[in-house]
């Protein structure tokens, strides 16, 4: 799902690796936390730290300059799966630095992961962005 961006996008920062460090500390914390039926759904996908969405997936995802995303799914919903399809891999993209950018402050930044995160295992379920919007995962 598209975000606005909140702010001015200046020249890409070179991320330290402490950096890296931390944001990955609060992902592995927050995927401690997905509560049930999530929960079960992380064995189904590989979660992959990304620094931002690449020009493919913003055209794909349909972006204008001033939108990014924080997640990506990339898969088969479990709603789809079938005999008849190839197996592929289940991958949920975080894109570190719009979210980082975005949210500053580590305590904001773990919730709006924890929403990125449910988010796209909502898709990985089937759920589509209607209902996500009524369960308040938008």
């Amino acid at each position: 799902m598209p975000k606005h961006r909140r702010g001015s996008r200046s020249a890409p920062r070179r991320p330290t690796s402490a950096r890296h460090r931390r944001f990955e500390t609060i992902v592995a914390d927050v995927l401690d936390r997905i509560p049930p039926p999530f929960d079960r759904a992380l064995d189904e996908v590989a979660i992959v730290i990304e620094d931002e969405p690449s020009a493919a997936q913003r055209r794909e995802s349909e972006l204008t300059p001033d939108e990014t995303l924080y997640g990506l799914y990339d898969g088969v919903a479990r709603t789809e799966w079938g005999a008849g399809l190839a197996a592929v891999p289940n991958k949920i993209s975080l894109f570190r630095l719009p979210l980082e950018e975005d949210y500053p402050d580590p305590v904001e930044l773990a919730a709006e992961i924890r929403l990125t995160i449910l988010h796209e295992l909502a898709h990985h379920l089937g759920i589509d962005d209607d209902r996500l919007g009524e369960l308040g995962l938008d």
